[in-house]
């Protein structure tokens, strides 16, 4: 009998200045963060066809600015439940909200039939985390924002379908930048983003034989040049450059489409 699980990722923007990530099951549509305000957000959905109230919920990854300040605006103005750990919702930063879910010890949850599992990252944030999303064999994953990465991550990484991976920054172009000494060496730490190097390093120790999708997020505007980002991992992967999405600032990308049933990369939607 053909298997016909699919799992869908948009994203509405990547980098400092905001981020939002969609996933679908083609039942159920959460977002991933939201960093924009409210007016921002409902000027980007339609590019991407769908309305507020189709939303069934916001995940939250940790409280920095460019990932929570619009979560808590649009969960009030469309009654849109929330999903956060203690540690995030500590901050405040999102005030009173119609519906809260606690990310409880990282335990796996469902949001109606799209199972998600939270992964435990190092982030300088209170209780940061990632996600990886389940439909039947299918697996998704989110991992931005973590200062490197972990045997027990490239663990729960496996297998993968499709991933969403920060390449935040050149390690030489940081250096050699603008930025004050003091968030250079926030920036490179074990606390702060992932290089491009070390978004190698991950892909090369993970399973790679099911994946299909490969998507660079969170690309330092200043740090980081989008056609590198694609060689690189178009030399790690042996895929074709053509292959390697990016997460835009401004366009974020259009809806990708992981299926079972697919032999090759993965398609828009």
């Amino acid at each position: 009998m053909e298997n016909n699980s699919k799992l869908k990722v948009a994203s509405l923007g990547s980098g400092s200045k905001g981020n939002a990530t969609l996933v679908s099951n083609g039942e159920v549509t959460v977002m991933v963060d939201c960093g924009f305000t409210v007016k921002e957000v409902l000027k980007r959905l339609p590019r991407l066809n769908i309305e507020p109230n189709q939303i069934d919920g916001i995940l939250v990854t940790h409280e920095h600015q460019d990932h929570i300040s619009g979560v808590g605006a649009l969960s009030r103005r469309f009654s849109i439940p929330v999903w956060s750990t203690r540690g995030s919702l500590l901050s405040g930063k999102c005030g009173n909200l119609p519906e809260l879910n606690l990310i409880e010890g990282f335990q796996p949850f469902s949001v109606g039939s799209l199972n998600v599992t939270p992964l435990s990252v190092p982030h300088d944030a209170r209780e940061p985390c990632q996600f990886v999303f389940t439909q039947d064999e299918l697996r998704l994953a989110i991992l931005t924002d973590l200062g490197c990465f972990t045997p027990k991550i490239v663990e729960q990484l496996t297998p993968c379908h499709g991933i969403l991976l920060e390449c935040n920054h050149d390690e030489e172009m940081l250096w050699s930048g603008s930025y004050p000494e003091s968030l250079k060496q926030r920036v490179a730490g074990k606390m702060g983003h992932m290089s491009n190097r070390q978004a190698i390093e991950l892909l090369q120790q993970m399973d790679r034989d099911s994946l299909q999708l490969v998507i660079a997020t969170h690309l330092s505007e200043k740090n980081n040049c989008p056609k590198l980002v694609c060689e690189l991992l178009a030399e790690t992967l042996s895929w074709p450059t053509e292959r390697l999405k990016i997460a835009e600032q401004e366009l974020g990308f259009d809806w990708q489409e992981l299926n079972l049933t697919s032999s090759g990369m993965a398609q828009s939607a």
